[in-house]
């Protein structure tokens, strides 16, 4: 197939393109710079400079490639895009990301259909953001926590958005865990290190992670099968911040995390950090192993940090 892949140098899609490269396709990748048009070729791919905000240089891009199947990657969270990670200002740390997953959605639907391209397959978010109502594993059939009045209310309705408008356009959508891997979560083992990142209240929120590699491998498998509706792309062991925090300090050598009241907690990092923390809600990954089939390198983060971090 000839595939093509929006936001082909984030950490997932360095991990996305080879494989798709190694499986046959033929893939043309987008890039922001001309700089990094020898990654992307590197990686076996055929480099396309492209701003996902702007509908003619998405429809340009598109319809050069000739694609069979589009896949949506692109977001806007790196240091050089988003800044410094900040959950306290989520609206203004994934503003970029919220109009990739809005008008960069729409740019992309739009040269699919002007092109004939059929397939349409894109990112979304399954990590913590569960509808905090029932029990702590979600499914595709619980809808996802609006998080009205955080300053993550404008991000869950771009996510809202991309599964209302791929879904209308009989595409596929993939909820992706927490990526760690490669180039995923140094910022966040950084903070671990330098005990910045703490343990909050009684930690019972839970998460739901995936290795960058279990992702790509998914979104493969979407692709190639031509697989519609919503998936979480998760791995097999969803849990709270009082497990995997701990965990993760100890594969990265640092001293325990420390522990710290909400009241403080609030104060120092906001309400979002606090709720994550302590209310979140993980997810389910039964339909995506049945559904596509997909068999995980690393079924628990408890492996995965181990090797990543050793």
């Amino acid at each position: 197939m000839r595939v093509f892949v929006a936001g082909g140098t984030g950490v997932l899609g360095r991990r996305l393109v080879p494989q798709l490269v190694a499986r046959g396709h033929h893939v043309t990748a987008t890039t922001t710079s001309a700089a990094k048009r020898g990654l992307v070729e590197r990686l076996g791919a055929e480099a396309a400079v492209m701003n996902g905000l702007d509908a003619m240089s998405v429809g340009d891009a598109v319809t050069a490639a000739r694609p069979d199947a589009i896949v949506h990657q692109m977001t806007g969270i790196s240091l050089a895009h988003g800044g410094k990670p900040d959950l306290k200002h989520m609206d203004r740390w994934f503003a970029v990301t919220n109009r990739l997953r809005t008008e960069g959605t729409d740019h992309l639907l739009a040269a699919a259909k002007a092109t004939g391209v059929r397939q349409f397959v894109a990112e979304a978010y399954a990590n913590w953001n569960g509808i905090r109502q029932g029990g702590w594993i979600k499914t595709e059939q619980d809808p996802l926590d609006r998080y009205e009045g955080t300053a993550a209310q404008a991000t869950m309705a771009a996510l809202r958005h991309v599964e209302d408008v791929v879904g209308k356009a009989g595409g596929t959508v993939l909820r992706y865990g927490g990526l760690y891997g490669p180039g995923a979560t140094d910022d966040q083992v950084e903070l671990v290190r330098k005990r910045q990142f703490p343990l909050v209240g009684s930690g019972a929120g839970s998460s739901s992670w995936v290795h960058l590699d279990d992702a790509a491998s998914a979104t493969v498998l979407a692709v190639e099968q031509g697989a519609t509706g919503v998936f979480n792309i998760v791995d097999d062991e969803p849990a709270p911040a009082s497990e995997w925090l701990p965990h993760l300090a100890a594969c990265a050598g640092a001293k325990p995390p420390m522990r710290v009241p909400t009241w403080l907690a609030r104060l120092l990092a906001g309400d979002l950090a606090v709720t994550i923390m302590t209310e979140g809600r993980g997810f389910s990954n039964a339909k995506a192993r049945t559904g596509l089939g997909w068999q995980l390198r690393y079924p628990s983060w408890r492996k995965g940090f181990e090797e990543g971090l050793a």
